[in-house]
């Protein structure tokens, strides 16, 4: 990510947000208008959406001009189709699409899972719980303040139960526990690192592998806990790591089918309604491009209770 932060005072100090962005990046003022307004400027640690607003004395103004190789003003992708699983007056649940951020990113709204489900709404909608940029797969939001505060809690206290698939490297037992506390790694920034050498956050991940051949695997995952990373890394330390995940050594192929993502997926989720109480179980279907390793391992996906569920 490449930004640029400047501190307001002397002639600053009262002018618009976009012309002192403009003054002190050297950017025409079209070019820095068009940065607040896409969200990539920030005014005392706070995304400033009104190009015109004053500045004051002291305060510290950061602007980011790159995010993953791309500019902020740069013209984003069509929008998905956004699928919805599930919706009702306090509830709704899509089918989160592969590479798309769950919430807005430091550089832009406009194109995340929260942007896309509250433009369906007209509203702004209740995210209780993320996947990371390239994982697929159900995503639960609450449609009122009330719904989306008692699906955090079934999150928070471990009472939602989530079902993940994955392909995977080879060599994986039929099935087992890994309990492998998460701590950042040092030497490779943007991953995680499982293990008790660190004094890591504990994590906790039940496998039970659906099928196993000499260049992969294909796995059912059910996590615990919702650490950052969790199964990726947990799948990691077994040595055998997602197939697509290229941040953590996945392969990209795998007996001449294409990994083009980190190949893991949201399928199932179990947690009791916001209001009634009730058990929802919502499914999202595997995805064209992790079902190409079920069908050539010749394994249905799991569905239906999940494991260990009453």
């Amino acid at each position: 990510m490449k930004r640029r932060t400047f501190r307001v005072e002397g002639a600053l100090v009262g002018k618009a947000v976009a012309r002192a962005v403009a003054d002190e990046l050297g950017l025409p003022e079209p070019g820095a208008r068009g940065l607040v307004e896409v969200g990539a400027v920030y005014v005392a640690g706070k995304r400033s959406r009104d190009a015109n607003a004053r500045l004051t004395a002291g305060q510290v103004v950061t602007v980011v001009l790159e995010e993953g190789g791309q500019s902020p003003l740069s013209e984003a992708p069509p929008a998905p189709e956004l699928r919805v699983l599930y919706e009702d007056a306090d509830v709704i649940a899509v089918d989160k699409p592969a590479g798309v951020s769950a919430q807005p990113t430091e550089g832009r709204v406009g194109d995340s899972l929260v942007d896309l489900v509250g433009a369906k709404l007209g509203r702004p909608a209740g995210l209780v719980h993320r996947l990371d940029r390239e994982t697929s797969g159900v995503t639960v939001f609450g449609k009122t303040a009330e719904a989306t505060s008692a699906l955090a809690a079934e999150f928070r206290e471990g009472r939602a139960r989530k079902r993940y698939v994955a392909a995977t490297g080879p060599g994986l037992p039929p099935s087992g526990t890994v309990d492998l506390p998460l701590s950042k790694d040092p030497s490779r920034p943007g991953r995680w690192r499982a293990t008790r050498a660190a004094n890591g956050v504990p994590a906790l991940t039940d496998f039970h592998t659906l099928s196993s051949g000499p260049a992969f695997c294909v796995v059912e995952l059910l996590p615990h806990t919702g650490r950052t990373h969790q199964l990726r890394a947990h799948l990691t330390a077994l040595g055998a790591p997602i197939l697509g995940d290229a941040r953590y050594g996945g392969a990209a192929r795998a007996e001449g089918v294409e990994a083009p993502r980190c190949l893991l997926h949201a399928q199932a989720l179990e947690l009791g309604h916001p209001r009634t109480g009730k058990l929802l179980r919502i499914e999202a279907p595997v995805p064209e491009d992790l079902m190409r390793f079920f069908l050539a391992a010749g394994v249905p996906a799991p569905s239906g209770a999940i494991r260990g569920a009453e």
